[in-house]
């Protein structure tokens, strides 16, 4: 019989998943899907006592500590990897019982985790709607003729969580002069004027902001001045 491959030496039960087929040294079944070394020779789990335990893959770090945690018995299985020259671990056997006990904790965890989560995607929610208002209101104190409407709408897009709009960045949270100004200025320049078209036409931005600077100037003016737009 060919030598299999010596597993590192680990603190506990080693349990091999073997590359060739391999029978029982004791009882002679096989070939063996998991087996232990004993004295150098291949053990089912049944003869080595451990054939009550169900097999864990790895993967899931929380369920597999839970699951040796919970057992009184448990081992680590290896595979050998040709290229690499070394075991590596697949996974572990625990009893059923544990493994039972530890995926109801952590489906408990899950479902903690998604009450969280739900939690917090209401928090941030309530927290973008106060800041969504909070802008337009600045936007309604700077242009006071800019109609109420308009500066909500203004708002909401400027202040879009992940967006990258300038609503979003430190100026935009500080409410600072120059980003209401500029989300403001963005809104008239795409919906009150032929810039976008201009573009679409082939016209190159900066040309065509020269275009529609004039225009997008004059309703600034009249809005900061307190008249809305006829």
């Amino acid at each position: 019989m060919a030598s299999i491959a010596t597993p590192p030496q680990r603190t506990g039960l080693l349990v091999i998943q073997p590359l060739k087929k391999r029978h029982c040294a004791e009882c002679r079944t096989g070939p063996l899907a998991l087996l232990v070394l004993e004295e150098g020779l291949p053990r089912c789990l049944d003869c080595a006592d451990l054939g009550h335990l169900v097999f864990l893959p790895r993967g899931d770090t929380a369920l597999t500590r839970r699951s040796r945690e919970g057992s009184a018995l448990s081992a680590v299985v290896v595979r050998f990897n040709r290229r690499r020259s070394r075991y590596e671990r697949q996974g572990v056997l625990v009893e059923e019982t544990a493994l039972a006990r530890a995926e109801k904790r952590c489906l408990a965890d899950a479902e903690a985790r998604r009450r969280r989560r739900v939690r917090d995607a209401r928090r941030r929610e309530a927290e973008d709607l106060r800041f969504t208002d909070t802008f337009a209101r600045e936007i309604r104190r700077l242009f006071p003729g800019c109609p109420a409407d308009r500066a909500q709408t203004i708002a909401a897009h400027a202040s879009v969580r992940g967006s990258g709009r300038v609503g979003r960045s430190a100026a935009g949270r500080a409410l600072s002069e120059a980003a209401v100004t500029a989300a403001v200025r963005a809104s008239v320049r795409h919906t009150d004027t032929p810039y976008d078209q201009l573009l679409m036409s082939g016209v190159p931005r900066h040309e065509a902001r020269r275009r529609i600077a004039g225009a997008v100037d004059t309703t600034l003016r009249g809005w900061h001045a307190g008249r809305a737009p006829t």
